[in-house]
């Protein structure tokens, strides 16, 4: 390869491996009913020779250490940073930014009369595709550590495993171990950063999967997937925005004003992600099993068969609280946002009803993240819930209702959404004894006259 050029996948995998150990990975593969150039085709490896070359060389520095764990998350940031890059990502004009900004602000304005939890306190702007992802990185970060160190060995072991089929291409020593594992690390990486770009072109703010992606109360839009969005609806792109800001504003206020939530949240998926079980067999298949001739197979292959289908009972009680914290949470952000945008916009109903399907029925986001830690994001009981907190604000008024999120002990079972009724009931009830208790206390420390 003079001057450095890359004609095919099998150049590539010279110039990382070695001519001896490219020769020996190349060969297992066709073994294994591999092809190395339709493998490269399939993960979207760049044709331009500048861009492979670049794409080598940092696939270079990442093999040449290991990182400090077992996956290389660096790689998985420039990954997402690339990808984002690859489909335009203009940095926001002046306008764009203060356009944003007021979007925001005026949501929290709206927000005031109908919720007592108060503004999140955090910044309010507007982002590129490529600051979203620096902005939630950590996040997707914290939620695939559990099953990363899982994924990649199962990786290790699935190569180590194709090439000793192969009589003379076994490939043993701690050396070869290392190299494997590293692979198995960048793999992971690659599809972290993968997956987040996808969501990074599409998120509205930091709010689209209802998991809280920051830390710090910040609130922002993406003007640019906003847009995109707003095209397709025959209503006015300031409309579809500021509706959007009002529903990232308040799921903002919600998680600032109940700080147990995000760590509550977060938890049971890590909870979930930790019980998962990688399923080597069906990984081993998967490979096996396709016409090395068809990318399409290929990159279908490459994402599936790797989580278990059996779901333990740690996990289905897990999946279970998710479901319905999800769907609490979006339930209050739905009518919050509804009493806050009446008579402000003209389509409240038809934007209110396309979020509710959106996030009902799922879509790339959330095929991404399941592809990601194996785990839907769907709040499958939006519809109780919003009806639950209807009718709590109607029993016993906005204080009360908000209330309800001073403490995880509170928040409503999946029980409870099956009969909203006699949820606002007991509220009232509570509260009802709770001022009796105060004014029976009061009345006995009152000094005799």
């Amino acid at each position: 390869m003079p001057g450095n050029e890359f004609s095919s996948w099998e150049d590539v995998l010279r110039s990382l491996l070695g001519e001896d150990a490219a020769a020996q990975a190349i060969e297992a593969m066709r073994a294994a009913g591999l092809d190395p150039d339709a493998m490269g085709e399939a993960a979207g490896l760049p044709k331009d020779a500048g861009q492979l070359m670049a794409m080598v060389n940092q696939m270079q520095a990442m093999l040449a250490s290991s990182g400090d764990g077992p996956v290389n998350w660096g790689l998985a940031h420039d990954v997402a940073r690339q990808q984002v890059h690859s489909g335009g990502d203009p940095s926001l004009s002046a306008a764009e930014e203060a356009r944003t900004r007021q979007y925001l602000q005026v949501a929290d304005l709206w927000l005031d009369p109908v919720t007592t939890l108060p503004p999140s306190g955090g910044s309010r702007s507007g982002l590129s595709r490529a600051s979203w992802v620096e902005r939630t990185l950590p996040t997707f970060q914290r939620l695939a550590e559990p099953v990363a160190a899982s994924v990649v060995a199962a990786i290790a072991a699935t190569l180590q495993g194709e090439t000793e089929r192969v009589p003379g291409l076994g490939i043993a020593g701690a050396q070869a171990s290392d190299l494997l594992r590293r692979l198995g690390g960048a793999a992971f990486g690659m599809q972290l950063g993968s997956a987040v770009a996808t969501l990074a072109r599409e998120a509205f703010g930091f709010a689209d999967i209802g998991l809280p992606l920051t830390d710090d109360g910040a609130v922002s839009l993406v003007p640019r997937n906003v847009d995109e969005f707003g095209d397709g609806l025959e209503i006015p792109s300031d409309e579809v925005a500021q509706f959007l800001a009002v529903r990232e504003v308040a799921h903002a206020r919600l998680y600032s004003g109940a700080p147990w939530l995000r760590s509550h949240v977060l938890g049971i998926v890590e909870a979930y992600a930790r019980e998962i079980r990688i399923d080597t067999d069906a990984m081993e298949r998967a490979f096996r099993e396709i016409d090395p001739a068809d990318p399409e197979q290929l990159r279908e292959a490459m994402g599936s068969g790797v989580f278990a289908l059996d779901v333990s009972e740690v996990q289905r009680r897990a999946l279970e609280r998710l479901e319905t914290t999800l769907a609490v949470i979006e339930g209050w952000v739905e009518v919050v946002s509804t009493e806050a945008v009446q008579g402000q916009l003209d389509h409240v109903p038809a934007l209110s009803e396309l979020m509710r399907r959106r996030r009902a029925a799922g879509g790339p986001a959330e095929d991404t993240f399941k592809s990601l830690v194996g785990l839907e994001l769907r709040p499958r009981r939006l519809r109780d819930a919003a009806q639950l907190w209807s009718t709590l604000t109607t029993t016993v008024g906005i204080e009360e209702r908000d209330a309800v999120w001073s403490h995880p002990d509170l928040m409503p079972s999946s029980a409870e959404l099956d009969d909203p009724k006699e949820f606002a009931a007991s509220r009232a009830r509570g509260s009802q004894d709770f001022d009796d208790a105060l004014a029976a206390l009061l009345d006995e420390e009152e000094p005799p006259s």
